[in-house]
């Protein structure tokens, strides 16, 4: 019964977690936004002292529920070994905890998230590596079914779908998620929880506080036969049938054990059993009725729109936009500094996939990598937009509203005159100036003696937010003639 509640759980919340990070309609953080506030290390970084001390009473009473339940890394690695399961019964055993690896992973963390470099330390968080894959990976196949469904509808005069574009935010990041995929599910695939155990600090702080759960899987020598059942299906490598013993610091509570012992020698309670013991195993103190959440996606063929080159007026081809070549990288309106980004943001993506004017892609510099930084080659950052601040669980971005966005300097604008349509080919232009979303841009005569002179854009850097409304809409290619320079710390104006 264990392994069935568990199952449907693990289930339940591999779904929701799904569907927060693959929506790109930002519609479902208002209702499964908590499912990343739950992740451990999110909370840690942003100080949430209530799910850190509800997911430490949840491991003290139960074990490493968390890791079996809520992470979706862990289930994930369930699935791949699973898969494996079906072909290739019993092929676990036990083998002793690497204690020295498994803590030089939490120091290396620990190490990394003091010294600001939390992109660094996300390269092994669970949450932030399966974020990566989930919205590296699997949400553009996702985008992919929803456009083809668009494609359908449209033909029925439908609007109940609209098509989205699907782009590549980082190559970098597209393949580090990649290896962290083949990486976990090679090690899955063979041996089960191997990363868990091995690899990842989350799991290895958690079991310390798993050596003093209440509830623990007990052995009763009395009934126990020697068969090894359930050594060969732990997945976590931690049941030594031999000397009766289970590793608690590795025991991820998913009940397999129970399941294969046909002797009912194994029980999942809190008392001890002596070997005088004659009482039937307790029965399971958790079970109660769970409701099972199903979801699916159909697929269909992807818009064959979204492979037609971009043209203007169906003559010529217009160049794409290069990124501007920034001194101080744009990090997102709530972000409050370059600072508080780089020692709170655990790379999950979640931001990146949320946001809807696709500009917020992860960063290929070493010192922050994988951490969100802003460009505007394929939108701005409007300012009735907030999701962004909405969706973060680590506090590296906090919540603002649209008003305040709209107060929040993040960067300023600069004039590139070389690269100026009107000083270039003389031709009149202003479009900076025509969709500032503050006012701070404002064209003035090139020589103020001669007010018939070709007008070229004046910047009050003092009004300006760094929205990149100018950017995105200046005409020059490859490079705008006109591009915000980023702020090492942002201030209110």
């Amino acid at each position: 019964m264990l392994r069935k509640i568990r199952l449907v759980l693990a289930f339940v919340a591999f779904v929701l977690i799904n569907v927060l990070l693959l929506d790109f309609t930002g519609a479902a953080h208002c209702w499964l936004g908590w499912m990343a506030e739950i992740q451990f290390l999110p909370a840690l970084l942003a100080l949430n002292v209530v799910v850190i001390a509800a997911l430490v009473l949840l491991t003290l009473v139960f074990g490493r529920i968390y890791c079996s339940v809520i992470c979706p890394l862990g289930i994930m690695q369930d699935i791949f070994s699973w898969l494996h399961g079906r072909h290739k019964k019993q092929r676990f055993s036990y083998s002793p905890a690497l204690t020295w690896l498994r803590w030089a992973m939490v120091a290396v963390l620990a190490a990394l998230i003091a010294l600001g470099m939390a992109s660094l330390a996300s390269l092994i968080a669970p949450y932030s590596t399966y974020g990566r894959i989930a919205t590296n990976l699997l949400q553009p196949l996702y985008i992919w079914c929803n456009n083809g469904l668009a494609a359908i509808a449209e033909h029925y005069d439908s609007y109940a779908f609209y098509s989205v574009d699907v782009w590549m935010k980082g190559m970098p990041t597209f393949l580090i998620a990649i290896a962290s995929l083949v990486v976990i599910a090679v090690l899955a695939w063979r041996g089960g929880r191997t990363w868990c155990n091995t690899v990842c600090p989350v799991g290895t702080v958690l079991g310390l506080l798993a050596r003093f759960s209440w509830m623990k899987v007990r052995i009763d020598t009395t009934k126990c036969i020697d068969c090894g059942a359930c050594s060969h299906n732990c997945k976590a490598s931690c049941i030594d049938f031999n000397n009766h013993k289970v590793d608690y610091s590795r025991c991820v509570m998913c009940g397999d054990c129970l399941e294969h012992c046909k002797t009912g020698a194994l029980t999942y309670c809190h008392s001890v059993k002596t070997e005088d013991s004659k009482q039937d195993a307790p029965t399971d103190p958790t079970g109660r009725r769970v409701a099972i959440l199903a979801a699916g996606v159909i697929g269909a063929e992807a818009a064959l729109a979204q492979t037609k080159k971009k043209l203007d007026g169906g003559l010529a081809v217009i160049e794409d936009k290069k990124p501007a070549k920034r001194q101080t990288p744009l990090t997102p309106p709530g972000s409050l500094s370059a600072k508080n980004m780089a020692t709170r943001c655990t790379a999950c993506q979640l931001c990146v996939s949320k946001c809807p004017n696709q500009v917020l892609r992860p960063s290929s510099d070493l010192t922050r990598l994988m951490q969100p930084e802003m460009s505007f080659e394929l939108g701005y950052c409007r300012p009735e937009c907030n999701q962004c601040s909405q969706v973060c669980p680590s506090d590296a971005i906090r919540p603002i509203g649209t008003d305040d966005k709209s107060a929040i300097q993040i960067g300023h604008a600069v004039w590139i005159k070389e690269n100026c349509m009107i000083t270039k080919y003389g031709a009149e232009c202003g479009n900076c100036a025509r969709h500032c979303t503050t006012g701070a841009i404002t064209m003035v005569p090139s020589d103020p003696k001669d007010d018939t002179s070709p007008m070229i854009p004046a910047i009050d850097t003092e009004r300006c937010i760094g929205c990149g409304a100018c950017e995105y809409l200046c005409p020059s290619r490859p490079f705008s003639a006109i591009y915000v320079e980023g702020h090492e710390v942002h201030r209110t104006i």
